[in-house]
């Protein structure tokens, strides 16, 4: 009686062991380090490792071990985050034109651990050091430039159509669309009806003439705020993977916001000057015909708008653009060949690069501009109280005439600088952002911080593990030592476990795994007061053990669903921290389910199993 077979005790060694390999790899410490990865057009090689250390050695920096990675990185390993922080200082100084630099963290494993793909569990922003930004998204913009863009369009359509219009107005949200005749405007309705599903259109002779009215329906207009959204995470996605920073979180928060994490960063302005950059390039055809006197005395041409260049001086453009920034599908700062100025390298998509040779095919010998257009917000004290204005910037930065046609590759000039050149490519290589946006929380977590934080979370686990240890030793004697050692062995295999899914452990999570070695032991209270309850009412120790664990089975399973299912919807409705609570509390539901039943049962029956026993140390 009591005894389980020889397969079932050898299936629990075998995930015993497993999860003791799999959490072996978090008793090592984790070394401060730097990721190296080579500039655009650069290979790592074996002469990187000796320009690499010897930037070091000038700088005095004390280097524990430097690695080649796949992928073609360096991975270097500190003694200090100081020394880190000093390290990439040097490489930066002295050989940022030929590599990047990331901060990072990497266990000092041995060979044989990354051979067989054995990692660490990651560590949270909190418990790791970085920077956490919260960003909001001005959908409302996203919205103006979506009804912007369908004017543009609505025009271009009648033009094409030969459909006579006398105005197209702004009224709100809705585009009016103004005939001379109501003939004319039911052709123009049944043609933008066919090419424009997307709108709404309606009929109006009340507006101050036979109008057509274009709306934009709710259901449109939640798409296009949706589409601007993901976008924008798209775009920063892209633009931290530029910069270099290892295993950045960027998600999505509520209906319009934006969380970015970055671990290891610690340099808030470059981040906040990348991130919130709305750098793109826009490429129009000089108006040759329309006279720049009348459009700056408000005489504007018909479909030209007018620009300045840098030096302020005023330039006439063509309404209709030719390719824009989201057309661009790579990008590379250089030199101009013949006057050695900063340029900017574009290649175009399918589509982008079919337009430029049409539009260039067309008007050889024809000037076109090129069109930089930024956001740029300024803070200003109103009343003592920080005030933040954001204003559009359009600037024309080249005038060249085109010698021939082109179009999927070409260069841009007219850059300041080469600084200037090389951001203006790391943004267009990631995509402009879909509306503007705005950092309204900042917080920077220095290393020593996370370390602290680390120390205090370890302490409540050690704390709190020691206690319930002392409690079941003393009340349930040597069942109380089997409940130890399982439950010591649940958080072994928590961590197996995080370390296996590759989730991040942060401070909620360490509190997850505190309260789940409370639910752990509670799970062995039941069955031992089960045991006790049977041996008091005369049943025999054998039956005593087996009744414990049968009857007090389903208590166990009710009260542990019950948790799961709250842990779940934490999971499915709460923000970063919440989940970080919710994963490490159902992993250790499921853990304590295995170790505090199965596990403990097997050990009970290796101990009393098949055994004449008088009474149980219970």
């Amino acid at each position: 009686m009591n005894r389980y077979p020889l397969w079932k005790n050898l299936l629990i060694l075998g995930v015993i062991l497993v999860g003791l390999l799999l959490a072996w790899p978090n008793l090592y410490s984790q070394d401060p380090a730097i990721e190296i990865t080579a500039a655009r057009g650069q290979n790592i090689s074996a002469a990187s490792l000796g320009e690499i250390t010897a930037a070091l050695e000038n700088a005095k920096v004390p280097l524990k071990h430097i690695e080649v990675l796949e992928g073609g990185k360096l991975l270097a390993r500190f003694n200090s985050a100081g020394e880190q922080l000093q390290a990439q200082d040097a490489i930066d100084q002295t050989l940022s034109e030929r590599y990047r630099t990331a901060l990072t963290q990497s266990a000092d494993l041995p060979g044989w651990m990354r051979w067989l793909g054995l990692k660490p569990m990651n560590l949270g922003l909190d418990l790791r050091g970085g920077i956490h930004v919260v960003i909001d998204v001005d959908l409302e913009a996203a919205l103006e430039q979506a009804i912007e863009r369908y004017s543009n369009d609505l025009r271009g359509q009648l033009r094409e159509q030969k459909v006579r219009y006398l105005a197209i107005n702004r009224d709100g949200e809705r585009l009016q669309i103004i005939f001379e005749d109501a003939a004319t405007r039911d052709t123009a309705e049944r043609q933008l009806r066919r090419e424009f599903s997307g709108l709404s259109f309606a009929v109006s002779d009340d507006a101050g003439g036979i109008t057509l009215l274009a709306s934009l329906p709710e259901a449109e207009q939640r798409q296009i705020k949706d589409f601007a959204l993901e976008q924008n995470i798209t775009t920063l996605r892209n633009r931290v993977n530029a910069l270099g920073i290892a295993e950045p979180s960027i998600a999505r928060q509520g209906e319009r916001r934006i969380v970015v994490q970055l671990p290891g960063a610690q340099d808030p302005g470059r981040l906040k000057e990348i991130l919130g950059a709305t750098a793109t390039l826009e490429y129009r055809l000089v108006d040759t015909e329309g006279s720049v006197a009348d459009a700056v005395a408000g005489r504007m041409p018909v479909g030209s708008k007018l620009y300045k260049d840098r030096d302020g001086q005023p330039i006439l453009l063509k309404r209709r653009v030719i390719v824009t920034g989201d057309q661009i599908t790579d990008a590379s700062a250089g030199f101009d060949s013949q006057s050695g100025t900063p340029a900017v390298f574009v290649n175009l998509d399918g589509q982008g690069a079919r337009r430029m040779h049409d539009v260039t095919t067309e008007n050889v010998g024809k000037p076109m501009a090129v069109v930089f257009i930024e956001n740029r917000t300024t803070t200003k004290l109103v009343n003592g109280e920080p005030v933040k204005t954001t204003r559009k910037v359009e600037e024309v930065i080249s005038v060249a005439t085109i010698r021939e046609p082109f179009g999927r590759r070409f260069q841009t000039t007219g850059l300041d600088s080469s600084t200037e050149a090389h951001n203006t490519a790391l943004l267009l290589r990631s995509g402009a952002l879909a509306a503007p946006i705005e950092i309204v929380e900042e917080r920077t977590i220095g290393p020593s911080l996370g370390q602290d934080n680390i120390d205090q979370g370890l302490n409540s686990v050690l704390i709190g593990f020691v206690l319930v240890v002392l409690f079941m030793g003393v009340y349930y004697r040597v069942f109380g030592l089997v409940a130890n050692a399982v439950l010591l062995l649940n958080l072994v295999l928590i961590v197996a476990v995080l370390g296996l899914l590759g989730a991040t452990l942060t401070m909620p999570g360490i509190a997850g795994i505190v309260l789940t070695i409370g639910m752990a032991v509670d799970a062995n209270v039941l069955i031992f007061e089960r045991i006790r309850e049977e041996v008091r009412i005369g049943n025999s120790p054998q039956a005593s053990i087996a009744a414990g664990y049968e009857k007090a089975l389903s208590s166990i399973i009710d009260a542990n669903i019950t948790t799961l299912i709250a842990a779940l919807m934490l999971f499915s409705f709460g923000t970063g921290p919440v989940k970080g609570f919710a994963v490490t509390l159902a992993i250790g539901l499921v853990t304590s389910m295995f170790t505090a039943i199965t596990c403990s049962r097997a050990a009970i029956n290796l101990l009393f199993g098949g055994k004449r026993l008088k009474s149980l140390p219970v």
